[in-house]
């Protein structure tokens, strides 16, 4: 999914106002060409002055970003994982597919008991995260789901789980829209949420 520097914008996989009434077309655009485009830029300026990590894949510079020289070890963990969570967020929302396949569900009721408790359950990480980050859902190696948050632009990269989908609770993802409400926000996200996408980073899982 992720090639090496010089890393690049990805072209968002649907038109700006495709999310919405959820999400509308100036927050997708200004979120993804703007937001998402200083990540990546930000993260290739730390980069250009070691050719020794221009091979090295974005998830490998976030697994091993504690051995690299310590004057862009922050720099890559924030601007790499705003690069790998805006991806992986942008990449999970669409216009169809809107609701989970049997597999999904299966797994949902399995973890949570039913889907609407697993609904509940992400909207209360991503509302209670406090200041900025995302919630996800992650998969261990058996399959097993579990919902979590992190804050800023960490990744579930070294917890050895697998991110499943998440919400990006930073305030440049529903401010325009939703203004302080970000409970509004985490409820009618899920409108926008593409189960098929969802379901394929769950079987690679």
């Amino acid at each position: 999914m992720y090639d090496h520097y010089p890393f690049q914008l990805l072209p968002l996989p649907y038109a700006y106002n495709a999310l919405e009434p959820y999400i509308d077309a100036e927050t997708v655009e200004i979120h993804h060409d703007r937001h998402l485009k200083a990540y990546v830029d930000h993260l290739n300026e730390a980069l250009q002055p070691y050719p020794q990590l221009h091979n090295m894949t974005l998830e490998q510079l976030l697994i091993n970003s504690d051995r690299l020289p310590k004057c862009i070890q922050t720099a890559v963990i924030n601007n790499g994982g705003g690069v790998y969570n805006h991806n992986f967020y942008f990449n999970i929302m669409g216009p169809v597919n809107h609701e989970p396949g049997a597999q999904m569900l299966r797994a949902i009721e399995k973890a949570f008991g039913s889907y609407s408790n697993f609904k509940e359950q992400l909207k209360e990480a991503a509302v209670n995260r406090f200041g900025s980050g995302y919630a996800w859902l992650a998969a261990n190696r058996c399959g097993d789901l579990k919902i979590l948050s992190t804050a800023n632009q960490d990744t579930l990269l070294k917890t050895g789980l697998k991110p499943i989908l998440l919400i990006d609770v930073w305030e440049h993802a529903y401010y325009l829209k939703y203004k302080n409400l970000r409970p509004d926000y985490a409820e009618n996200w899920f409108n926008v949420l593409d189960w098929f996408q969802v379901e394929s980073f769950f079987q690679k899982a």
